[in-house]
């Protein structure tokens, strides 16, 4: 149940004196001392960092996980960490054991004044004792890295299930043996299939119902009228009472009307119709004719002229009933048949009568031994000193619990009240998987991805540049996806299908791809260059376009010359056209207008920078700079100062409570840019550098020096 603070609450609260450290723009409590934890039930929620996280997908002992998680929601909420640390300061002496994060505890340090805490004491010395272990004083997780197969190996185990290899006795084992075949059973904590109160119950009740209706049938001759063999013979009568009532019945229409003779045996055609089948004594369609040939007042035949398919059936009947009762019969009459159905009528009537049970199976020589033999009873004494060691075996698994609240309710606690370990660097947080090197830089921030296209939705919120990685191993066999925040250097590089190496937290390495990019600003000097960049790219791709059309115009233009060429061989030259003075004089005017424009435009520039003093030169060159990327490095700096955590991890099913920020410092130290060693000898001779023409450039300064005093000249600047 979650905790309210109330105003009880708060004036309690002022009895712990909270400390707290601001990072990441807003403040976290300090948990350093058990005092710090045990005092957790009174801090305002308000001020915890997360409320809940997931128990996947998150770098934890995952045993420690599920045994916080009460309610097994695969979430770890704010109440269930309150609880754990209640119920491990309890059995503490010195709370302190649980801010050391060892994975050892000393038995004395076990609070034993209370039952729980002696039960917890001497099953902490069972598990050392049962390890060769008796003299050791303190107890471990590797210690209680077994207890299941130490809980199996005991004969009780406070389950109240018992399982056959409990029982020592054979015929009572057999016993139970019966009442799992009988009623099912339930996995004892060995794994083994057992039976319980409620199972026992059953099957006993059962037992007593099925004997109490078989008893009410004894010393009934009306029902037992051909004694231990009745109900064999009475499954034969019911085998062919249908088909025999059928043959009477059809016998009487023929007595009836004489013509109903031949259609009621079935007539000739009937007969065609299965002259081309593959027919057998058991087939349906002879099955189905009646079980002799139809005549008025015929008696049923016992031995001969039987339907094929009814005559083993019949020979059944006439041995087991007809016999004993009515002597060698050749056949039976219509009187008889009656005389039969009386005959059975009680104990058809009893045989309704029979419960519905799952014991029957058993037979009731077997039932009446099990409820005479007085097993109910010793079952029962059973499973009564099974549940007497409840306490003792909870116990056992309480040391385990216990063992690993001590090494990790702290750690956790910096992770969840607040995030410490991420903000502090001392570790890395719980929710970072690894780190990823791509494009000469290392990402300290990853988390773990599901689903990446769900992820992306709530994650696109942080206003962090993420790059979504498949990292597989082991020939692709296993297979996950990251989310690396980038938070330094620039994007340039960043494309689907770059490879990088992502490193697990156990050290194993990944193959990463890059999938998907959530583009946002990475740095100012990111944001700086970005629009000369932009306007770099867009000429670059410009010029491509135009090079490219002027390759294919020149392809095209020198196939169509080979081709007229080719048409007109031995046709003449062509006459020579004559130069048209016009034509070019247009071209060569609008090729001046076009470098007049620019020189116009530079000239403007520089007339403006010639008015200025010098010492005004270059602030006014820092300003134009500014005009430029002012605007992209101001949205970019707004962008940085809003990144925020929380969506990030929310994306992954935490409910982070905080706006957990990464401003600008803190995100330049979770990605580390490539850089030489401290101390590192570099040579700068690169023997295959490549060699610059000189000549160009002078050539280029040139045109633009001639291009500035034409411009000058043309709005007047040398005139004034």
């Amino acid at each position: 149940m979650t905790t309210i603070p109330t105003l009880a609450s708060n004036d309690v609260a002022r009895k712990h004196e909270w400390r707290f450290f601001r990072a990441g723009g807003f403040d976290q409590v300090c948990i350093d001392q058990g005092a710090d934890l045990l005092a957790l039930e009174q801090l305002d929620q308000k001020l915890w960092v997360a409320l809940s996280c997931p128990t996947r997908g998150i770098e934890f002992d995952s045993k420690t996980l599920e045994l916080i998680d009460s309610d097994h929601d695969g979430n770890i909420r704010a109440s269930e960490i309150i609880d754990a640390v209640k119920w491990a300061g309890a059995l503490l002496k010195d709370a302190d054991f649980l801010v050391q994060g060892e994975s050892i505890l000393p038995l004395s340090a076990i609070n034993d004044t209370s039952e729980e805490g002696k039960n917890i004491l001497l099953a902490a010395r069972h598990i050392l004792q049962s390890l060769g272990k008796a003299d050791a004083e303190v107890v471990s997780t590797q210690d209680t890295a077994d207890t299941e197969k130490l809980v199996a190996a005991m004969r009780f185990n406070g389950d109240g299930i018992i399982p056959p290899q409990a029982v020592e006795e054979t015929d009572l084992k057999s016993v139970v043996e019966d009442i799992i075949a009988c009623c099912g059973s339930l996995p004892d904590k060995s794994g083994e299939p057992g039976i319980s109160a409620e199972i026992t119950e059953q099957f006993f009740s059962q037992a007593e119902t099925y004997m109490a209706w078989w008893k009410s049938s004894e010393d009934n001759s009306s029902i037992w009228f051909l004694g231990e063999n009745t109900l064999e013979a009475a499954e034969s009568f019911r085998a062919v009472k249908a088909k025999v009532d059928d043959y009477f019945t059809r016998c009487r229409m023929a007595a009836y009307d004489s013509r109903a003779a031949l259609p009621l045996s079935r007539s000739v055609e009937d007969y065609q119709l299965m002259a081309g089948q593959d027919l057998g004594a058991d087939a349906l369609s002879v099955a189905n004719f009646p079980l002799a040939v139809i005549a008025a007042g015929k008696p049923l035949p016992l031995k001969e002229s039987i339907n094929p398919a009814w005559i083993s059936l019949i020979k059944e009947l006439n041995n087991q009933i007809i016999v004993p009762l009515y002597g060698n019969k050749e056949t039976l009459t219509a009187e008889e048949w009656s005389a039969l159905l009386v005959k059975f009528a009680p104990l058809e009537n009893w045989l309704a009568e029979k419960p519905v049970t799952q014991v029957e199976k058993l037979g009731i020589d077997r039932i009446c031994s099990i409820l005479d033999s007085g097993s109910q009873s010793a079952i029962a004494n059973l499973i009564a000193r099974d549940k007497e060691l409840e306490a003792e075996v909870n116990a056992i698994a309480s040391v385990d619990k216990l063992v690993h609240y001590c090494r990790d309710l702290h750690t956790l606690a910096n992770n969840f009240v607040s995030f410490r370990n991420f903000y502090t660097g001392v570790d890395k947080a719980v929710f970072q998987a690894g780190t990823l090197y791509l494009d000469g830089r290392s990402c300290e921030l990853c988390v773990r991805v599901d689903d990446v296209g769900k992820h992306v939705g709530l994650a696109n919120l942080s206003r962090v540049c993420l790059v979504y990685c498949e990292c597989t191993r082991n020939l692709g066999k296993e297979k996950i996806f990251v989310a690396a925040a980038f938070t330094g250097g620039d994007s340039d590089q960043l494309m689907v299908g770059r490879n990088g190496v992502f490193y697990d937290r156990k050290g194993q390495d990944w193959n990463a791809t890059i999938v998907r990019i959530l583009e946002h600003p990475i740095s100012i000097r990111q944001a700086f260059w970005a629009p000369y960049k932009r306007v770099g790219k867009m000429i670059g791709e410009q010029m491509q376009k135009l090079a490219a059309a002027k390759s294919q115009a020149a392809e095209d233009k020198m196939s169509k010359t080979a081709l007229e060429s080719g048409s007109k061989l031995g046709a003449g030259k062509p006459p020579v056209q004559p130069f048209d003075v016009a034509k070019f004089a247009g071209i060569f005017a609008a090729i001046g207008l076009a470098v007049g424009a620019l020189g116009i435009a530079v000239a403007s520039m520089l007339t403006g920078l010639i008015a200025l003093k010098w010492w005004q030169m270059p602030i006014a060159l820092v300003g134009l700079l500014l005009l430029v990327s002012g605007p992209s490095m101001l949205i970019a700096w707004f962008k940085l100062r809003q990144r925020n955590l929380g969506p990030i991890l929310d994306a992954n099913g935490w409910a982070v409570n905080a706006r957990a920020k990464i401003n600008i410092p803190f995100g330049t130290s979770l990605t580390g840019v490539a850089k030489l060693p401290e101390g590192a000898d570099r040579s700068l001779i690169d023997p295959y550098a490549e060699k610059k023409h000189v000549g160009l450039y002078y050539l280029a300064g040139g045109v633009v020096v001639v291009l500035l005093i034409w411009g000058a000249w043309l709005v007047g600047l040398f005139g004034k």
